[in-house]
């Protein structure tokens, strides 16, 4: 009876903390949130650093500080490297996140969005989430993986540049939607 207790207890006690875990928000996340997307940003900001990334996962840098540093030295340069990689993985979720924040204003000023549309921002969202919990594990498993951090980038590009076009569309639409009133009004007709 006491086993069962425990267990129950020590299954009470698991959700709650993830449940703590889920909530928590760092205070760097809860200052991005708060602030509006900058348009101008893009969601490309993650560019500018992926060649850096990249080098700092290369094989090649390890295998030249195997032969001239100790143990010691080459542990820390990966725990370093890991913290800067999985702090590009906070950043490029924080590009996405906006991008996603954008996405929900453009659906919100379009009339024609549809179901699908929300679908489709549904299934990346996942997919998204599973890719980089995925690189965070592998990363924390002393993994480099580099293919997969340059796929999770090219899906936050390729957000990016739909959204771009989505706020062109309705920019040329709002121009349209603009110029109709005042050719009216050029030519003496109300628009009322």
């Amino acid at each position: 009876m006491s086993l069962t207790l425990f267990l129950f207890v020590g299954f009470v006690a698991i959700l709650l903390l993830g449940l703590g875990w889920a909530l928590w928000q760092p205070q760097e996340r809860r200052k991005r949130e708060s602030d509006p997307p900058s348009l101008e940003d893009g969601g490309q900001r993650h560019l500018t650093y992926l060649p850096q990334v990249r080098q700092a996962l290369a094989s090649a840098d390890y295998d030249f500080l195997s032969k001239r540093t100790s143990r010691d030295v080459q542990r820390q340069v990966r725990r370093e490297r890991r913290g800067v990689v999985l702090a590009y993985l906070a950043a490029l979720r924080g590009d996405f996140e906006n991008l996603l924040r954008m996405a929900k204003m453009i659906a919100v000023l379009s009339p024609e969005v549809a179901a699908v549309y929300e679908f489709d921002r549904l299934r990346l969202t996942a997919k998204f989430a599973w890719q980089h919990q995925m690189i965070r594990w592998k990363l924390l498993a002393g993994i480099a993986p580099v293919p997969q951090l340059d796929g999770l980038s090219d899906l936050v590009s390729g957000l990016s540049v739909r959204m771009e076009a989505a706020m062109k569309e309705l920019g040329e639409r709002a121009a349209a939607a603009a110029e109709l009133p005042s050719s009216m009004n050029r030519r003496g007709m109300n628009a009322v």
